[in-house]
Parts: C-alpha cells; sequence; structure tokens
C-alpha cells in the first residue's frame, strides 16, 4: 500500500460543488484530489444570480445571456411580464462550459484533476480511507485523510458512507439545448433577453417548464416527480406550442435534481456531502448553481478544519453554516411547492399573484441577494393580503 498516493482531501464529482470544493482547500494549502467523470453535462436552465458572480469571481465572458427578466405563462395561457427593476439581471451560463472552468481554476489552484468513475469507499487496516476508481478499464486506488462526495442527487458517496441522510426528495429533470431563433423569427414570442416558465398540467403535473435563452442556443426543459408522466413529449410539446419544434437540437440531457437538503451531510467520521449530493436545490425554483457553490466553499472550508484538528466535529459545520443562511428559505420554497404547484387551479391563482408588483419586487430582491427580504413589513403584509384572498377566492385568477 505504500505506492497508494495520499492525499488530505478527495473530491469526487467535479460539478460547481465539487470543483468549488477543490479549489477551496487547494487555496488553503491542503493536497486535493478532484475526480470526475468524462462527458457529462448535468440538465439545467444555468440561470445564476449576481451574487454567484460577485461572490465566486465569475469573469464576464462565461455569462452567453443576461435575462432582463422573466414571462410566467399560466395553464389557461396568461402571460405575466416581470421584467427585473434597473440595471438587475440574471445570469446565464452553458453548463459544458461553466463546470471546465471551474474545474480548471481549481487544478490552477493547486488541485490534481484525474477523470475517472468513483467505485467504492474502504477504511484500511492501516487507518487510510481508500477511494477506489476505474478510468475506462483500468482500476486505481487513492488515499485520503477526508472525501467530499459531490457526486450527484444519486451519489454513491452518499448511498456508501451516509445512509442516515435518509432519502432525498427529487424530480427527474429533462431538457433539449436547441439553437436560438434568430431575430425576428417566428417563434411564439421569443425573447433572447427574457426567462420563459410555464405553470401547466400538460408540461409538468406538479414543477414547471421553462425556456431560458443562452445566447446562439437556448435550453427548453422541464421536471417531474410523477412516475410515467413523459418529460420528453412535454418538451416536444412545449417546442411546438411555441414555435421551436423544428429548431435545430444540439444535445438532451436528464438527470434527478433534488429538492429538499439532506438531514445530515457527513459519516461522523471523515466523509462529507456537498452540492446536489447534500440536497442543496432549491425547491419550487429548482435553482442549484449557486447553492451548489456555497455548499462546495463551506464543505471545503469544514475539511480543511477537520485536517488541521482531526476533530470529526469540524465536518457538521458545512450542513449547520449553510441551513443557518438558506433553511428558511428552503423551507417557504417547499411549502409554495407544495401548495401552489398542487393543481392548474392553484397556479392559475400562483400566476396571479406573480403580476403584483410587490411580489415581483420582493422576489427578484430575494433572488438577486440569495435572502428572504425581511426589510418591506408593509410590502409583506399587502401581498399577505392578496394570498388570503386567492385562497379564500375573493380575487378572481
Amino acid at each position: 500500500m505504500a505506492a497508494i498516493q495520499d492525499y488530505d482531501v478527495a473530491v469526487i464529482g467535479g460539478g460547481p460543488a465539487g470543483a468549488t470544493a477543490a479549489a477551496t482547500l487547494a487555496r488553503a494549502g491542503r493536497s486535493v484530489l478532484l475526480l470526475d467523470r468524462a462527458g457529462r453535462i448535468k440538465p439545467c436552465g444555468g440561470a445564476v444570480p449576481p451574487r454567484l458572480i460577485h461572490d465566486f469571481d465569475i469573469p464576464d465572458h462565461l455569462l452567453v445571456a443576461r435575462a432582463r427578466g422573466a414571462r410566467i405563462v399560466s395553464p389557461r395561457g396568461r402571460q405575466v411580464s416581470m421584467p427585473i427593476a434597473g440595471d438587475g439581471f440574471v445570469g446565464m451560463v452553458d453548463r459544458d462550459v461553466f463546470d471546465e472552468f471551474l474545474r480548471a481554476r481549481a487544478a490552477s489552484a493547486g488541485a490534481v484533476r484525474l477523470t475517472g468513475r468513483h467505485e467504492r469507499i474502504e477504511r484500511a487496516a492501516d487507518g487510510r480511507t481508500l477511494v477506489h476508481y476505474r478510468a475506462g478499464e483500468v482500476r486505481h486506488t487513492v488515499a485520503a485523510r477526508a472525501v467530499i462526495g459531490a457526486d450527484g442527487a444519486a451519489s454513491a458517496v452518499a448511498r456508501q458512507m451516509v445512509p442516515a441522510a435518509g432519502a432525498a426528495r427529487r424530480v427527474f429533470a429533462y431538457h433539449e439545448v436547441i439553437r436560438a431563433p434568430a431575430a425576428g423569427a417566428a417563434a411564439a414570442g421569443w425573447d433572447g433577453r427574457r426567462c420563459d416558465i410555464y405553470y401547466d398540467a400538460r408540461v409538468s403535473p406538479d414543477f414547471y417548464a421553462w425556456i431560458f435563452p443562452h445566447g446562439e442556443t437556448a435550453s427548453i426543459g422541464t421536471g417531474s416527480a410523477v412516475k410515467g408522466f413523459s418529460l420528453r413529449r412535454a418538451v416536444a410539446a412545449l417546442r411546438d406550442e411555441t414555435g421551436l419544434g423544428q429548431a435545430e437540437t444540439i444535445r438532451a440531457e436528464g438527470a434527478p435534481l433534488p429538492l429538499k437538503p439532506l438531514a445530515r451531510w457527513d459519516d461522523g467520521v471523515n466523509v462529507l456531502l456537498a452540492g446536489d449530493a447534500a440536497g442543496v436545490v432549491a425547491p419550487a425554483s429548482g435553482e442549484g448553481i449557486y447553492y451548489a457553490m456555497l455548499g462546495g466553499k463551506l464543505a471545503g472550508e469544514a475539511a480543511d478544519a477537520f485536517c488541521a484538528s482531526g476533530d470529526a466535529r469540524a465536518l457538521r459545520e458545512a450542513r449547520r453554516r449553510f441551513m443557518a443562511a438558506h433553511g428558511m428559505v428552503f423551507a417557504v420554497l417547499g411549502m409554495m411547492q407544495d401548495f401552489w404547484y398542487a393543481s392548474d387551479r392553484r397556479r392559475e391563482r400562483f400566476v396571479a399573484i406573480c403580476g403584483d408588483a410587490d411580489v415581483q419586487s420582493i422576489t427578484w430582491q430575494a433572488y438577486m441577494e440569495k435572502a428572504l427580504v425581511r426589510a418591506k413589513p408593509a410590502a409583506h403584509l399587502r401581498i399577505f393580503a392578496k394570498n388570503i384572498a386567492h385562497l379564500t377566492g375573493l380575487a378572481r385568477a
């Protein structure tokens, strides 16, 4: 076993969470391995808020589009415009380019990149933790003092090492990346500066469908946890309905999305989860990139503290700090999804509420700042009253 390469931390998974964790650890002076599968791109609308761009120093060239607002479409075809005030925007990234940039940045900071498929973790008799992986037909082994599992919603690390975390609540997402229509093309209301979101059981019985601009391309997708619902047919129907059926399809991807943080992110010894593996995709919105990168940063800092102290309690800090900052946001979004997405009747009322100026202001502010907005009690009171009116049927959908 003397020939096995030793690292302070092995990070399994090279998406935004894993790459950010690896970069955080490398900058702290730790020896870190970043192990990632080749050729996998997660289905994702690619939306990133300004806070992510600022907090994680994302260069402008990675933003393929800047959406200046959204259009929300109800089951009956009601369209509500939600412009972003001032110079605010939603940044759009292509995940294949964006994720590779993050992995390359981690390598530049000192992380060792390897391509391979993680197979299992073993605790050896000499006290070392061994990570076994396969590259092509060849099996390899490395040793690490700590392991971060950032290997997605179906995390093999979580299944093997943190079974006490419980099963994640999930939807399955599917999208197609298409060639975007040229300016003035006859797609139904296509606007390369706007995100379109569809709340309609025909395209998602329990979530939503989207059309997001990506400059020269666009992402058209949907998600659902309903077994037997055809995501491919739903996307095809949405493309036909919006005049995008004949657009060139560049690629298609599908994957599960967790919608609730796991109850536990570490195994109490030396393994910690991050990103989708920890369940940090926001309910209702499905937003995951910012939360994955924040979770990766916190996991990297917790693993660094563990390496310094040898105290496994340091690993708990990643989840504690994340939930202290965003646990209430996830709880509120979860309640919103459970109630408003339950039927087309409720979706119709939800879209009507989205037309309210107070709702739009607070929604965009919360999105930009990644926090609940507490500083506008009068606006919150008005929103509460309007919600009650819709819930009781006093307001017209």
